[in-house]
């Protein structure tokens, strides 16, 4: 070139396009980090991400409440939002306190504003602490997940958050739910915002079609079994059968709880109600009577006693259960969702689900042994009439010839026949 000359070095080196340099940088720079030696595994003891749900889900992992529509799964997470704000219980598990983002892709902004509102006034335990909620309303504004998930990771870095609740997961679902390549992507949005925001992300997810009962909690999720395998925790809620004794107690407790309610409102001295009467819906009637004269009171506690056993009358039974990956399986949990909380009530624990297998494999062997009794005891009838020959009785010896069976089995089906008797080996027909 000019007057230097040029000498060619090497040939076919490096990379035949832009896009295969492209990939060499970035496998340069992954950020992934190195594979790490054990060889001081037991010189220093191993700490645990902490809590954030003693027993239940650890700070920075996920978890996954699934369920059918009409089982509060929104209501939940946002009791789980409050629970986590204050350092309250949550579905009977301690909290961590600490700020948490509520992203909302469902409701309106005041309409989650309300909700949120409502729920702290149902559980009265007051709102010291309100400010360690912050609400993203997305409605209308959302993006798919992997789109949505670096923009809000670069919102929330410098917020502390410790928790992260996306509400509901269909609003930012990319790709087909019962592919597993393409959920496993989805899934990998809520490890970036977990890893990125040290926080843990929980999220909810609608049941698959059919009935859940006889399904493990980790198969009822919709959609491909990266919904089962992806998350550290996965809750599930599944709704009871509740007969019409139960609705009645409920409706009974509501009011007495009202009546309760109405006299230490109205009247905060009277203290002759002992625990027993406020199980009693007659004991109750009578102390709001002794309690309360006033008829414009009384109408006001008649029409809250309309309400309760209205609200009673419109609540679900639910159990909640679980699967865990750093903890020990958890115990069922049972709950009336009454609108717009769930409460706990061990109670329910008796009541076994619709098409539990076991119970489905009792019954076939009990309809198979109603089946084999009703057939023993045709063959009864069958033989008798045939050997009486217009006779009103017939020793056993012949009977049990016929049958083809011992004596001692003849006498055990004649003992459990209601038609026939023996006496001193006569079988005989009872009389109508």
């Amino acid at each position: 070139r000019g007057d230097k000359k040029q000498f060619l070095i090497d040939t076919n080196i490096g990379k035949s396009s832009w896009e295969e340099w492209e990939e060499y940088i970035e496998d340069m720079n992954d950020n992934l980090p190195d594979p790490e030696n054990l060889s001081d595994l037991f010189d220093k003891p191993i700490e645990l991400a902490p809590e954030l749900i003693k027993g239940m889900l650890r700070q920075g992992h996920k978890m996954l409440i699934a369920g059918p529509s009409k089982a509060g799964k929104s209501f939940s997470l946002i009791q789980l939002a409050i629970a986590i704000a204050e350092g309250r219980k949550w579905f009977g598990f301690d909290c961590v306190k600490g700020k948490v983002l509520y992203v909302n892709l469902e409701l309106d902004a005041n309409s989650a504003k309300m909700r949120f509102a409502e729920i702290y006034n149902k559980l009265g335990q007051g709102h010291a602490n309100v400010h360690n909620i912050d609400v993203w309303n997305l409605r209308g504004k959302t993006s798919p997940m992997d789109k949505l998930a670096p923009k809000l990771i670069r919102r929330s870095q410098k917020e502390g958050y410790i928790a992260v609740i996306i509400d509901p997961i269909y609003k930012v679902l990319t790709g087909d739910e019962n592919s597993a390549h393409e959920m496993a992507n989805f899934t990998n949005q809520f490890d970036k915002i977990a890893t990125e925001l040290n926080c843990s992300v929980i999220y909810c997810h609608h049941h698959s079609k059919g009935s859940q009962s006889g399904k493990n909690s980790m198969d009822r999720s919709s959609g491909s079994g990266v919904f089962a395998r992806d998350p550290d925790a996965i809750l599930d809620l599944i709704e009871l059968p509740v007969t019409e004794d139960r609705y009645t107690q409920l409706e009974n407790q509501a009011v007495c709880d009202t009546y309760n309610a109405a006299i230490k409102s109205y009247n905060p001295t009277y203290n002759d109600i002992s625990l027993d009467d406020t199980f009693s819906v007659k004991q109750m009637s009578y102390h709001l009577m002794c309690a309360i004269k006033s008829k414009e009171v009384l109408s006001i506690v008649e029409n809250n006693r309309k309400k309760s056993v209205e609200l009673a009358r419109q609540a679900s039974a639910w159990r909640l259960e679980g699967t865990l990956r750093e903890f020990p399986k958890m115990k069922s949990i049972n709950a009336w969702f009454k609108y717009p909380i769930h409460v706990l009530d061990d109670s329910l624990g008796d009541i076994s689900l619709e098409d539990d297998p076991k119970e489905k494999w009792k019954k076939g062997v009990q309809k198979s042994n109603e089946s084999r009794s009703e057939k023993v005891s045709k063959e009864l009838e069958e033989a008798f009439n045939i050997l009486v020959a217009g006779e009103t009785s017939i020793d056993v010896g012949q009977v049990a010839d016929y049958l083809d069976i011992s004596k001692s089995a003849l006498y055990k089906r004649i003992k459990k026949h209601e038609k026939f008797e023996v006496v001193d080996g006569i079988m005989t027909k009872k009389e109508d």
